[in-house]
């Protein structure tokens, strides 16, 4: 009897996938809802403008992700005029080179341009501008139907320019990259600037609830860079605010307190300036390792409560590094209570971020020992054994152009796809959600449910077959 060899059988599952070239808003919204393991959606250049939010909540792959980008960078303009934009629920998704710009009236109504939830692991944003929504990126673990908490594990951040045009009016919270529950993300060559919630506290960014081994490296964070902002604002966070402990893992359990907010973080190589509060807040974060950053023009960095410990190492700031309320940091080899006047003779525009060398920084070269956890700088440069403080390692000169920082993300503004370009149509508004996503800590859900992908299901039946067909041949 002839048997189908294992190739063939596999031939029509994996030879779906496709290359699609989208021009309107119904083509995307087809291609979002109709995706495969493979798919690579291309935008054309041109505006699109949604009035609800896109579901995607199909299944990639580690050999063959969903992607959806942009043709040219930052020439397709994705408008929402809606609570949230992407909503991703499935696994291996990555969205590259594009615009994404909340345009609601109220700013209450624009909260999330992606919304990462359950079991939406390597979920992948780069090389893209993000402006104008309260928390452009939500990640939170939810449940699924058969009450297991589900976690977005191991999100990468890279290369994006993130920010907003106005100080945001809201009740909800103001957090450019909000990232609950959830380990192994990574926040690495991004700028984050210009964020600020009216009457009160906004972050850059913060990973919180329970996550693990979170990354911030090579980030630029200026929380005022092209417009004057008030209130409270924040640069980089381990626990954040906190968490509600019916949202915390691993017990997710309201008699179980969130507590530590997150272990084992670093925070190597950033630069953050112009802050009004610290450039570092670490609540509830344990075994945390803050590294050869550059803080200019914060109060520091807060070590907070008995579940904070770890180590500061090499870092150059103004302001301090403190234990607040029984946290047990330490802290060796850093330069603090550097003055802005100080900064400003080393530095082109240090509370713009820019670091281009102008004055003698020659007490910064060498006074630290290379450590194993920050082997480069800033620039991505091999850093010697004997290292400079801060984030630039100043015995190899400037960085080169277009690196670190988000430096290929652009300088802001809206003219990201030029003048006259096609407008690709506006979808029509599918009413209000049933469920709208908050951002508050206690957000349970807010999510698109997702399917299994068939493709695993189907390899795994098709595999074990065919090889029980060979073995009787």
């Amino acid at each position: 009897m002839r048997t189908l060899s294992l190739t063939l059988l596999l031939l029509p599952l994996t030879g779906s996938a496709a290359v699609k070239s989208i021009s309107t808003v119904a083509e995307l919204q087809t291609a979002l809802s109709s995706a495969k393991a493979g798919d690579e959606l291309v935008l054309e250049d041109g505006t699109y403008t949604f009035n609800a939010n896109l579901t995607c909540a199909a299944e990639g792959t580690q050999a063959a992700p969903i992607i959806v980008r942009a043709k040219n960078r930052h020439a397709a303009l994705i408008r929402f005029n809606a609570q949230e934009g992407f909503k991703v629920s499935g696994r291996y998704w990555t969205f590259d080179g594009l615009t994404v710009e909340g345009i609601c009236a109220n700013d209450q109504n624009c909260e999330h341009a992606f919304h990462v939830t359950g079991h939406a692991e390597n979920f992948v944003l780069r090389n893209s501008r993000v402006r104008d929504f309260n928390s452009q990126l939500k990640a939170n673990a939810t449940q699924n139907g058969s009450g297991v908490w589900e976690m977005p594990h191991r999100g990468l951040i890279e290369n994006n320019e993130i920010y907003d045009t106005h100080a945001r009016v809201t009740s909800t919270p103001v957090n450019k990259l909000n990232i609950d529950t959830g380990d192994d993300w990574v926040v690495r060559d991004n700028e984050l600037h210009d964020f600020s919630r009216k009457g009160g506290i906004s972050y850059g960014a913060f990973m919180k609830s329970g996550g693990k081994r979170g990354l911030f490296e090579r980030n630029r964070v200026l929380c005022v860079k092209d417009f004057p902002a008030g209130d409270t604002r924040i640069g980089l966070s381990f626990g954040g605010g906190g968490t509600g402990n019916q949202y915390c893992a691993p017990a997710f359990d309201p008699a179980v307190p969130c507590s530590p907010e997150h272990t084992d973080g670093i925070i190597r190589n950033n630069i953050v300036a112009n802050c009004s509060d610290v450039a570092v807040y670490l609540n509830k974060a344990a075994n945390t390792r803050v590294l050869f950053n550059t803080f200019v023009g914060t109060t520091g960095v807060d070590y907070r409560y008995a579940a904070s410990t770890g180590e500061a190492f090499g870092n150059v700031l103004t302001g301090v590094i403190r234990n607040r309320d029984s946290a047990t940091g330490t802290q060796s080899s850093n330069r603090s209570n550097v003055t802005t006047t100080t900064f400003a003779s080393w530095y082109v525009a240090p509370l713009k971020g820019d670091l281009t060398l102008k004055g003698d920084v020659s007490s910064l070269i060498g006074a630290a020992a290379r450590n194993t956890l920050a082997p480069e700088d800033f620039c991505a440069r091999a850093r010697p054994a004997s290292a400079t403080q801060g984030a630039l390692e100043h015995s190899l000169g400037d960085c080169p152009a277009n690196t670190g920082g988000g430096t290929d993300a652009g300088t802001g503004g809206t003219t990201d796809a030029g003048t006259g370009t096609m407008d690709a149509g506006v979808v029509p508004d599918a009413g209000p959600e049933q469920n709208p996503s908050g951002d508050e800590d206690e957000d349970e859900d807010g999510g698109c449910s997702a399917s299994p992908g068939l493709l695993p299901a189907l390899l795994g039946l098709l595999v074990p077959l065919a090889l029980r067909r060979r073995a009787r041949r």
